[in-house]
């Protein structure tokens, strides 16, 4: 069974940074892409980042691009996102998702979302 589990989410202060982790589990994570996406009170989930398997492609949605960088590391099935310059409006859920990558992020797991509240 595939599991992605999420840490680091908080509340932090306008301008400040978090870096959110996702530990996934039961299968090879190098064989797949990792994504993150968003989902603000009232608002539809959004696509902000991923990454393919080894590194190489990354995709940013515009509203992040310049202030969050997502990376990985394979040898502990680990992604990250770190989010600097935080704004009121970067207030979500953030949610890992693992899938594919051709040429878009394509999600098949979700994880269970981490908390990201950024006060003014």
């Amino acid at each position: 069974q595939v599991r992605l589990v999420e840490s680091g989410g908080g509340l932090v202060q306008a301008g400040g940074s978090l870096r959110l982790s996702c530990t996934a589990s039961g299968r090879t994570f190098s064989d797949y892409a990792m994504g993150w996406f968003r989902q603000a009170p009232g608002k539809e989930r959004e696509f902000v980042s991923a990454i393919n398997w080894s590194g190489y492609r990354i995709d940013y949605a515009d509203s992040v691009k310049g202030r969050f960088i997502i990376s990985r590391d394979n040898a502990a099935n680990t992604a990250y996102l770190e989010m600097n310059s935080l704004k009121p409006e970067d207030t979500a859920d953030y949610y890992c998702a693992q899938g594919t990558m051709s040429p878009t992020f394509r999600p098949q797991v979700w994880g269970q979302g981490a908390q990201v509240t950024v006060s003014s």
